[in-house]
């Protein structure tokens, strides 16, 4: 949906380091940064994370990570819903750049949409996932197809990324809000090896229950980032970590003997541009 659309119905109507890092390596960041192949028939495969807070400074630097001089980035609300009033954010938060922002909404109807998902995330140069319900969202993906079509997308060298749910869905499991009464696991996309836990800094549950799961070998180690901090990935390489908070910070979380050790990985600020709230 473009944003004349959106504003005309919805108005009217009503985001192999891995080791290296645990053993705190100097050269693991720089290993990380080496460059990746590129596939044939397609580009380098890159994902921009966040723990949460995806605003207009993580928007910019996916946009510069494109390579397009006015990207088309679509906003893909799954997990919350299509809500309205992310959906008014995205737009904020867009407003500032020199981008060409869309939304795609995954409760649809034949009758008004007439473009395939192929069709519509396959013509974009960055996807941005909502935050959410991840479960909801992986369920509601895999019926429609949708996932299928996100792994061509990052095979083609199209820019994955998003915060909370739209951070966790690109890895092979870690830690949600999901379900009732307490945080769970949950098995995601398995496009990023490992495991991951977003809002690490800002809900109490998450970092002992992340914890546990690796220290136990209940959940791969993988990487926990605090609202405002995340990771570029090229393919499943760590190429720079970030934030746009001073204080914010990412952790890759491995299993050593019986305990988690955390691994701080210290981020660069690109907190540039100012998020609209």
């Amino acid at each position: 949906m473009e944003r004349r659309d959106f504003l005309s119905t919805t108005m009217w109507g009503a985001a192999v380091v891995a080791a290296n890092v645990a053993t705190g390596s100097a050269e693991a960041l720089t290993k990380s940064r080496a460059e990746p192949q590129v596939r044939p028939g397609g580009g380098m495969r890159k994902i921009l994370i966040a723990g949460g807070g995806f605003g207009t400074s993580f928007i910019r630097y996916m946009a510069e990570l494109t390579g397009k001089p006015r990207p088309k980035l679509c906003y893909l609300p799954t997990a919350s819903a299509d809500s309205p009033a992310g959906i008014i954010s995205w737009y904020r938060n867009c407003a500032p750049l020199d981008v060409e922002p869309s939304v795609q909404a995954s409760f649809i109807a034949s009758t008004q949409q007439d473009r395939g998902w192929d069709e519509v995330f396959l013509s974009v140069d960055g996807i941005v996932v909502s935050g959410g319900n991840t479960l909801n969202q992986q369920a509601i993906w895999k019926a429609q197809g949708i996932d299928v079509v996100l792994r061509q997308a990052w095979d083609r060298g199209i820019v994955l990324g998003g915060a909370s749910a739209g951070s966790l869905c690109w890895f092979e499991e870690g830690t949600t809000d999901s379900r009732p009464k307490e945080l769970s696991t949950v098995q995601c996309l398995g496009f990023l090896k490992g495991s991951h836990s977003p809002h690490y800094d800002r809900e109490p549950g998450r970092r002992p229950l992340y914890e546990k799961l690796i220290a136990s070998g209940e959940m791969k180690p993988g990487y926990a980032c605090d609202n405002d901090a995340g990771i570029y990935f090229q393919d499943n390489e760590v190429a720079r970590v970030v934030s746009t908070r001073a204080g914010a910070k990412v952790y890759y979380v491995n299993r050593v003997g019986n305990r988690a050790v955390e691994r701080v990985l210290e981020p660069e600020r690109i907190a540039d541009v100012p998020d609209v709230v």
